[in-house]
């Protein structure tokens, strides 16, 4: 397995193998200095994909575990588990966001958040990251509870870097194969081999088997004053600050996989444009047809590109050409089953490797 890094700023592509990274430290740990009492103060939530369980995190939240830590609390998702990924990404991020707020009040020592999302869970915690997300610092000792003061930071309408979520310091924000631009367009739902006739009829038919979600994977959810989600979800807008919200976090890493997914497609989880479009997006609208709906969504997949893409992304390219099983790549990229014949636990160690320095960087700047 190879994986490459690159940022929205265009530089330059560097190899690595995962398998060779490690972080050396020497005496005591940076956590064990942020953290003398030994109590979990960093919680890293693990949110998985469609019509799955929490059983796809057994083998990397064990890994994780084993190479983060006491400091972090890793917990693993259950509000979505297996049809409930069909009631809309709305639906699930709400119950995602619900799901984290019982996390942290039961947990008083929590200061920092992270995400570590795989296929559509990606974009169930960019909804949840939005309605958990509050402008100010939130300390929880003060009067009050956690709900009304997210409330009411909501209401601001300017954009901003900074803020919280679910009261605490947002930190990562890690998606694994997840569809950001959606599933509509030529390879972008690779199991179709790209044939033009199986890509239109995907489209009418995705909502009978996987219900709303499957509309708004297709960008068919939108109407004439509404923009479809996924669209709504690139800017800050009425139903909640969701560039706001990633934007607060110190750290985006996406991970997509170059081939070999049968599920997402390179593009749509690198979030990256295949050409650049000029288009008359009114005409599309106004009248419609075949060519006109067509130019209509590609237009609206180049607006989710530049509404996501004014935030710094750091990219991870990954390749599993040389794995036992590359075919199952869509898998292989969070290790749902132990790589026992592969080395696909390459990621979960880049992903670690990532966490912990992250967590050293926003430990030594509040010990400054």
């Amino acid at each position: 397995m190879v994986i490459n890094n690159s940022t929205n700023s265009g530089q330059k592509h560097q190899g690595l193998r995962a398998r060779d990274m490690s972080t050396i430290t020497h005496g005591k740990s940076i956590a064990s200095i942020g953290n003398l009492k030994n109590d979990p103060d960093h919680l890293l939530v693990l949110v998985h994909g469609i019509l799955a369980s929490t059983g796809d995190w057994t083998y990397a939240e064990a890994e994780l575990k084993r190479r983060l830590g006491k400091n972090f609390l890793i917990y693993v998702s259950s509000s979505n588990t297996y049809t409930k990924t069909f009631t809309g990404i709305d639906g699930a991020g709400k119950r995602l966001a619900d799901e984290v707020l019982q996390v942290v009040k039961k947990t008083k020592s929590l200061k920092r958040i992270s995400f570590l999302a795989h296929s559509l869970g990606g974009l169930f915690a960019r909804y949840a990251i939005a309605v958990l997300y509050s402008l100010n610092t939130y300390n929880r000792d003060q009067p009050g509870d956690l709900e009304n003061n997210m409330a009411e930071n909501s209401q601001r309408s300017s954009f901003s870097k900074g803020g919280m979520i679910a009261g605490l310091e947002p930190i990562n924000f890690i998606t694994l194969a997840t569809p950001h631009l959606g599933v509509r367009g030529k390879r972008q739902l690779p199991f179709l081999l790209g044939v033009p006739i199986l890509e239109k009829l995907a489209a009418p038919i995705a909502p009978f088997f996987v219900g709303r979600t499957g509309s708004q994977l297709f960008l068919t959810d939108g109407k004439p004053n509404k923009p479809p989600l996924l669209l709504r979800m690139a800017s800050d807008c009425e139903d909640g600050k969701f560039l706001s919200a990633l934007g607060a976090f110190r750290c985006r890493i996406v991970y997509a996989n170059v081939s070999y997914d049968h599920m997402v497609g390179w593009r749509t989880s690198s979030i990256r444009r295949e050409t650049e479009l000029v288009k008359a997006k009114e005409a599309a609208q106004n009248a419609p047809d075949t060519q006109k709906t067509v130019e209509y969504h590609e237009i609206v997949e180049e607006e989710i590109i530049q509404g996501l893409q004014q935030l710094g992304w750091k990219k991870v390219d990954v390749s599993f050409h040389s794995a036992f099983w590359p075919f199952f790549a869509h898998n292989n990229i969070h290790v749902l089953h132990p790589p026992d014949l592969s080395d696909c636990d390459g990621v979960i160690a880049h992903v670690a490797d990532s966490l912990k320095q992250q967590e050293a960087s926003s430990i030594l700047a509040a010990n400054l």
